[in-house]
């Protein structure tokens, strides 16, 4: 647990860097109601204040000044609520909210906010993936427009509802200005973009590399690099690790030097040095079996959508039974079967989860973190990202 605290705190900590040197809002949006609830009882300000279990909550909604809203019974709101033992689990104690900038809270909290509308958990959808709803937080620089914000995604399955990869621990907690519904950890804001990530990353390089060559002679519009750097993109990225890449092209040039006629002892070697850097995407001799096109078909089959903006895939919003999605691929080749996907579960946490390829004949991994379940799924501005330890083939 103690892992997992510091592993949730470093997330949090970049989060919060980012929210500081981004513009955002002290207050939540003003939303128009679209009907009204509870005229009486208690507002969601009143609970949050009462409740000996969301002290926490209630000391970091005060500090970034939102209580005058939670607590407007003329505006409706879905919240969803960390309690005390949620903040605790997260690394967040009691102490850190007098530390932390009255902005940097208000940006954590108005992401776990859904203004004008009160979202009982019977409408929260159970089809795949999720559903997308607009948040309190608005985008950060560049964005310049107050009106484009965060965007969360409720789910719900056998397994139990979700915001985003975080279970929901409670439900309809009902209110007279909405409704709240408790979450077992703080969900912080995403404070980086998926090439952000990939081109940083230092178990990534090769998929960086990828996605280079892939965009070889494409206008910069058009890349796949840009639609990763965007705002108003979806994309679920399933992000092969060096080894992976590794793997496959020491056995694809491997197989490629011996119908050449090099002998299996020299082909071997010879095969493990070429891949045992990213360059292999820009050797020009391996351009025949690694041409821009070839590279670009691998790359999009590893993107869950069929178009772009397209869809964000959290782990726990994975099929139980072996179910084929579609890819980026079926943009340009309809017919393409997709990817298989499966998912078992531990409770409300994804114990295991795979994908397999056309053409693979053993399905890959999503690199799961047992220590800290939440580290599975990588959320950012626009999209989210599922290791996998093996690359998948179209065909």
């Amino acid at each position: 647990m103690k892992n997992f605290k510091n592993i949730f705190s470093i997330t949090l900590i970049i989060a919060c860097v980012v929210v500081i040197a981004s513009s955002c809002n002290k207050n939540t949006a003003d939303p128009i109601p679209n009907k009204f609830y509870l005229q009486s009882g208690n507002t969601i300000g009143d609970i949050i204040s009462t409740d000996a279990n969301y002290s926490i909550l209630k000391a970091a909604v005060e500090k970034a000044g939102l209580m005058a809203d939670l607590s407007d019974r003329n505006k409706v709101f879905t919240v969803f609520a960390p309690n005390d033992a949620a903040f605790t689990l997260s690394g967040i104690p009691a102490a850190a909210i007098s530390v932390l900038p009255a902005a940097t809270i208000a940006s954590i909290l108005q992401y776990h906010i859904i203004p004008g509308r009160k979202l009982f958990s019977s409408e929260i959808s159970t089809t795949f993936p999720n559903t997308e709803f607009v948040t309190s937080f608005i985008l950060p620089a560049p964005n310049t427009n107050p009106l484009v914000r965060f965007s969360a995604f409720p789910s719900k399955s056998a397994n139990g509802a979700y915001l985003n990869n975080v279970p929901i621990t409670a439900t309809d907690i009902d209110a007279a200005n909405g409704i709240m519904h408790r979450l077992y950890v703080v969900n912080p804001p995403p404070s980086k973009f998926l090439w952000d990530s990939i081109s940083t990353s230092s178990d990534l390089t090769y998929l960086k590399a990828a996605i280079i060559r892939a965009d070889s002679g494409v206008a910069v519009a058009g890349r796949l690099q840009t639609a990763l750097s965007s705002f108003g993109v979806n994309l679920t990225i399933l992000a092969p690790t060096n080894l992976a890449f590794q793997t496959l092209l020491t056995g694809a040039i491997y197989q490629a030097l011996v119908k050449q006629g090099i002998p299996a002892a020299t082909a071997f070697p010879t095969a493990q040095s070429l891949a045992s850097t990213p360059d292999v995407f820009t050797n020009p001799a391996l351009f025949g079996a690694l041409s821009a096109q070839t590279v670009k078909g691998i790359v999009v089959y590893h993107v869950l959508s069929s178009k772009i903006p397209g869809i964000r895939t959290f782990s726990v919003n994975l099929p139980t039974s072996e179910t084929l999605l579609k890819t980026l691929l079926n943009s340009a080749v309809s017919i393409h079967p997709g990817v298989m996907a499966q998912a078992k579960f531990a409770g409300p946490f994804v114990a295991a989860a795979t994908f397999k390829g056309l053409a693979n004949t053993t399905a890959s991994n999503v690199i799961i973190n047992p220590l800290n379940p939440f580290a599975t799924d990588q959320n950012y501005i626009n999209g989210s990202i599922m290791k996998i330890d093996q690359v998948l083939l179209p065909q």
